[in-house]
């Protein structure tokens, strides 16, 4: 069992992670259209290569992490040493360079994509750390939560203090700039403290025992868990982009309220701090399933809400804005979990445990929904009209509610479905790793 301790230190890495997710997710677009000076088809072209780069080297990145071999183990080494590179590519992917128009969307091509390929060396090996620090199916959703919990408190963090602190350091251009270097250094910390705090106690294969890409491959091919909770993921990361990305936009030019965009953002991740204490109790009661079927039910209220609220009513906006986030806290907690289970399904079917491909796969279909959410609004404020920094037409305003309202209830609608093809509750999982126990089967990281 992993002590309070112990939980904290791994969940606390993800804390400085969405430091950076979050403000790529939230800001990065805008900061490209109403900042940088890209037009919107400009700014969809950067997304949607940037975000298919940083998809592909994921299942590079995680087949290269199952055959590390260090006297720290095979996922640490990653974050201890990749802190500092993303830290500096994240502040050059926020900075505007004094280059010609040509120039600057180079600029934006190299360094997203750049920051993609550098987030993923290191966020594949910290999430699969939550695969060899524990095995335990129960456990998983416990820390996991706490996981979640401080994700959320780096997403606060960046909804509350991202614009402020642009206009503290002068705004614009310099103001983002430094901004995005005060969350690096805090992101550094946070991910060497993980480093420092925990342990990779799954034992591993010998150096001449690494699975080789074959293996690694039906590991995956054949799990079929692990494709049903990958659906489950991207449909959720859909869900929350669209919601996410298009907020600054809806409330500048749809509301008129730019000054309450941190606001909202503060309230609607607040608010799903209860939802994700909640997620524990909700797996035992319903199983990670079940739970995943609720959110998804209580997203599609929200979303329904939201659509129907005007635009001058902001206390509803929030209210219907904040079902909607608590609805989204279930797949948060439970996909990484859920995640972890199908490690021990592929290696009991196959006698190979490889956490860092499966993990890769996951987040490599999760970051094409990514690409496709990021470079589909992009495309779609182009589609409806949008021109930054004036006055939006009807077609724009309609246009803005489509995409935080409709989108995500569409999602959330096939989340539901989709979630009723799991099968991988926990007494089948107690019944694999049994059997793993009772066949003697050498667990093996690779």
């Amino acid at each position: 069992m992993l002590s309070n301790r112990q939980q904290f230190d791994y969940a606390v890495g993800d804390m400085g992670i969405n430091l950076y997710f979050m403000s790529a997710m939230t800001y990065l677009l805008f900061f490209y259209t109403d900042v940088y000076g890209l037009s919107a088809e400009v700014a969809a072209g950067v997304f949607l290569f940037a975000r298919v780069i940083d998809a592909i080297t994921d299942p590079i990145m995680g087949f290269l992490a199952d055959r590390t071999r260090t006297r720290w183990g095979k996922f640490r080494p990653y974050v201890l040493f990749g802190a500092v590179p993303l830290a500096v590519i994240a502040v050059a992917t926020f900075t505007v360079p004094g280059f010609d128009k040509l120039g600057q969307i180079i600029w934006a091509y190299a360094t997203y994509t750049l920051f993609g390929i550098i987030y993923t060396v290191v966020t594949i090996p910290y999430a699969a750390l939550s695969a060899v620090i524990s095995n335990d199916y129960q456990e998983r959703s416990r820390f996991t939560s706490v996981r979640m919990m401080l994700a959320l408190a780096g997403g606060a963090i960046v909804s509350v203090g991202m614009l402020p602190l642009v206009d503290m350091f002068g705004g614009d251009e310099a103001g983002f700039q430094l901004t995005m270097i005060v969350f690096g250094v805090i992101a550094t910390f946070l991910l060497w403290l993980t480093f420092r705090g925990t342990e990779e106690t799954m034992p591993s294969l010998d150096a001449g025992d690494k699975v080789n890409f074959r293996d690694s491959v039906r590991v995956v091919v054949t799990n079929s868990p692990l494709w049903i909770t990958i659906a489950l993921f991207c449909l959720g990361m859909l869900a929350f982009t669209f919601r996410f990305t298009t907020v600054p936009y809806y409330f500048k030019y749809s509301m008129g309220r730019e000054d309450l965009i941190w606001l909202y953002m503060l309230v609607t991740l607040a608010v799903m701090f209860p939802g994700l204490l909640a997620v524990p109790w909700l797996s035992r009661k319903y199983g990670k399933a079940g739970a995943v079927r609720l959110g998804a039910l209580i997203a599609m209220v929200g979303a329904v809400g939201f659509y129907f609220t005007p635009v001058t009513d902001v206390w509803l906006v929030f209210v219907w804005g904040s079902v909607l986030a608590i609805g989204g806290a279930p797949i948060m907690v439970l996909g990484w979990a859920m995640l972890a289970d199908t490690v021990e399904h592929g290696e009991v079917r196959t006698g190979i445990r490889a956490e860092g491909v499966v993990f890769s796969t996951a987040s490599f279909f999760q970051k094409m929904a990514k690409a496709i959410a990021g470079s589909g609004i992009a495309a779609m404020l182009a589609w409806f009209g949008f021109v930054a920094n004036q006055e939006q037409s009807q077609e724009t305003i309609a246009g803005l509610l489509f995409m935080i309202a409709v989108c995500p209830l569409l999602f959330n609608v096939l989340l539901f479905l989709v979630s009723l093809a799991h099968r991988l509750d926990r007494t089948r999982h107690a019944a694999i790793v049994r059997d793993l126990t009772e066949r003697s089967i050498k667990p093996t990281h690779g």
